[in-house]
């Protein structure tokens, strides 16, 4: 298993293969998402983080999930819409993963080797966060229940 992030790729919401190098250089808050979910709303705080910081060198990657009470039901056109419609999303969305189990995408079983929560490394709910520094370390993991808000405060220390 490789130990750096940038050797990863995902799949787009439009279906292009994107390379996490792509994202050399940048501070990176790696998220999976859901858009049926009480924690939904948090897309409205991500966006906030992503219009506040994108231009010092953060940048947001949502990674639709269902694997929590099926809260993540649609395709990635309706997916899209949600984000865009209900929330005003503007950072990368990928196409929808598994975070947990055999089928588990290769950055989240990175990122989960990495940085173990507070019951082990297995995802607990939708909105986990990993936060990976300017050179592709992952850095801090914050709980599904932790606010965007919340974020803030390591982004000022991270972001100068």
């Amino acid at each position: 298993m490789t130990n750096d992030f940038y050797q990863f790729t995902a799949k787009s919401l439009g279906g292009k293969d994107i390379k996490m190098d792509a994202y050399k250089g940048k501070t990176i808050l790696v998220v999976n998402t859901a858009s049926k979910c009480g924690l939904t709303p948090q897309f409205e705080g991500l966006e906030k983080l992503n219009q506040k910081y994108k231009d010092k060198g953060l940048v947001i990657l949502g990674f639709p999930c269902n694997q929590f009470l099926n809260q993540e039901p649609g395709d990635e056109k309706s997916i899209s819409e949600g984000c865009l419609l209900n929330y005003g999303v503007t950072f990368p969305m990928f196409s929808k993963i598994d975070v947990n189990g055999k089928n588990t995408h290769p950055i989240y079983k990175y990122l989960k080797g990495e940085l173990s929560g507070l019951f082990g490394s297995k995802i607990k709910w939708n909105f986990t966060k990993f936060l990976i520094d300017s050179n592709g370390n992952p850095i801090k993991r914050f709980s599904p229940t932790t606010v965007p808000e919340k974020i803030d405060q390591y982004l000022i220390n991270i972001l100068k």
